[in-house]
């Protein structure tokens, strides 16, 4: 199980598991596709979508204990 924090980027968690595409997609973030995604940390993420990055971080983690 990867630990991820505010500074790891959506493809490096793609990339652990792109099972967890699904979590992310859940906290409307959809642009996989775009490269500038890929390289947008989750802490960037959280910021400009308004989101709460520890419960992200929360959910990805329960995410990969699932599997």
């Amino acid at each position: 199980m990867k630990k991820f924090d505010k500074d790891t980027t959506i493809g490096e968690v793609l990339k652990a598991d792109p099972k967890l595409a699904d979590i992310l997609q859940g906290f409307g973030l959809h642009c996989f596709g775009c490269p500038m995604s890929q390289m947008e940390t989750l802490g960037e993420a959280a910021e400009v979508h308004g989101l709460d990055l520890n419960f992200m971080l929360k959910k990805l983690a329960d995410a990969q204990k699932d599997d």
